[in-house]
């Protein structure tokens, strides 16, 4: 039951921190402090239901970890993205037509904060780490990265082939930087950078939620294959390139970390239950 409760914790603060975005949309500045807000809530009501859960100390959100890999995760992120619209403007499928939005990107920032939060801490705090104890680690990154992208299927303009894209890209990347470092710090700050390079900076769709106005202005024509058309530049072949790549180096340093888990004996068996304690 674990599962249940953290999930259901985590997800009724997204849902409300949704709520509470949607209902300030147009005010960056308040946008900024409603996503920043949902962000933290997030961060402590995953904490506080994971010890009362599981009775342990909360280690993949250990405080000492969180400025360096944020930071890190940040820089990382906007690297991969930046490096997909590089190749892009190189084979003349992205124009940069001067400079954009000054305020839009402010507002940006809470509304990725929230969503790379409430996101990394449902699909990679949750559901991968406690799928990972009995499935091990290759069929709980397969199986959870499918619910990633699945998930992304509600978006507006979603499509089976943007929500494969996420799937690879996201559920490789993103679960790959939890398996190296088991902690989640890294993967919120890659998940946010991305997302904030792409509408921040890039004013791109972003896993098919609308235009959105950042710091450039920018235009994306060409094949779908290449651009990821309403989708966005995640729907794009460089994406899930550069992810997979990105993946790759995470998983080689997992391997030498140790922190590759084997499918547990007994794993078919039924798992014990946890209530929450009153």
């Amino acid at each position: 039951m674990r599962v249940v409760w953290q999930l259901v914790a985590v997800a009724a603060v997204a849902l409300i921190g949704g709520q509470g975005i949607a209902a300030v949309d147009g005010r960056p500045w308040l946008t900024l402090v409603v996503g920043m807000a949902t962000a933290v809530l997030a961060l402590l009501v995953y904490g506080w239901v994971v010890r009362r859960t599981e009775r342990r100390p909360v280690t993949e959100l250990a405080r000492k970890d969180a400025g360096a890999g944020l930071g890190l995760g940040t820089l990382i992120g906007v690297a991969v993205f930046g490096l997909v619209v590089l190749q892009l403007a190189t084979n003349g499928f992205y124009e940069f037509n001067g400079r954009g939005s000054t305020t839009g990107p402010i507002g940006l920032v809470g509304f990725m904060a929230a969503a790379a939060v409430t996101e990394e801490l449902l699909f990679r705090g949750v559901l991968f780490r406690i799928v990972e104890e009995r499935a091990g680690t290759w069929l709980a990154m397969m199986l959870t990265g499918l619910l990633f992208g699945a998930y992304h299927l509600a978006n507006p303009d979603a499509s089976l082939w943007g929500a494969f894209a996420v799937a690879v890209e996201a559920g490789g990347m993103l679960t790959a930087a939890y398996i190296a470092t088991r902690n989640l710090w890294i993967p919120i700050g890659v998940h946010f950078g991305w997302n904030f390079a792409a509408a921040g900076i890039f004013s791109s769709v972003v896993s098919g939620n609308g235009a959105n106005q950042g710091l450039l202005d920018t235009a994306v024509t060409g094949p779908k294959l290449v651009t990821g058309g309403d989708f966005g530049p995640e729907g794009s072949v460089f994406s899930m390139l550069f992810c997979v790549l990105a993946a790759l180096a995470f998983l080689w340093l997992a391997r030498r970390r140790g922190h590759l888990k084997p499918r547990r004996r007994g794993a078919d068996r039924a798992p014990a239950t946890v209530t929450l304690p009153q």
